[in-house]
């Protein structure tokens, strides 16, 4: 399999967008956590590739302060039932707003019959979410506020969070970091 990627500049640092011949499978941060795990092989640099083209022109609309629609591009993250349910969600979350991952467990216990949900298991799975920013996992946050867990680093889920107008007067950065 070939996969084609783009490099390009941000406001929280390099970001490298992945795609196939169909669709968006990556886009990490300079020195994220799990970068490019999901996708096996080498990439392409192909910075002409139209698939990567639209996905730089959403984080342009993002960072402008647009609020792009995710549905407008071609994503296929890769991973197992439970994270391809768990991501679902997280494109749920509006623009400025947050949710923890003990209402994320809840919802996979209503969406799926199972009978327990853990918020870990759900850290887990949103931690290894391979298009950070387009899927926003950056909106999720511990069920007292805390801004942990995420792959990128906790200053750039802040710059995120903040970038879109969320409230942080009740988020706070804990004094030890779980590791997702």
């Amino acid at each position: 399999m070939i996969y084609y990627s783009k490099r390009c500049s941000s406001p929280v640092g390099e970001i490298t967008l992945v795609c196939d011949d169909y669709n968006i499978l990556g886009l990490w941060i300079k020195g994220q956590k799990y970068f490019g795990d999901t996708v096996s092989g080498e990439f392409t640099e192909d910075p002409d590739n139209e698939i990567l083209n639209r996905g730089k022109s959403w984080l342009d609309d993002y960072f402008a302060g647009k609020k792009p629609e995710i549905s407008s591009l071609p994503l296929a993250p890769i991973g197992g039932k439970f994270r391809q349910e768990v991501w679902k969600i997280l494109m749920e979350i509006p623009y400025g707003e947050v949710t923890t991952y003990g209402k994320i467990a809840k919802e996979i216990i209503k969406r799926t019959g199972v009978t327990s949900m853990s918020s870990q298991a759900v850290g887990g799975a949103v931690g290894r979410n391979p298009i950070s920013i387009i899927i926003p996992c950056h909106r999720v946050v511990g069920s007292n506020g805390s801004l942990t867990g995420y792959a990128g680093g906790i200053d750039v889920k802040m710059k995120l969070l903040e970038h879109e107008g969320v409230d942080m007067s009740k988020l706070f950065v804990p004094k030890t970091q779980t590791a997702l």
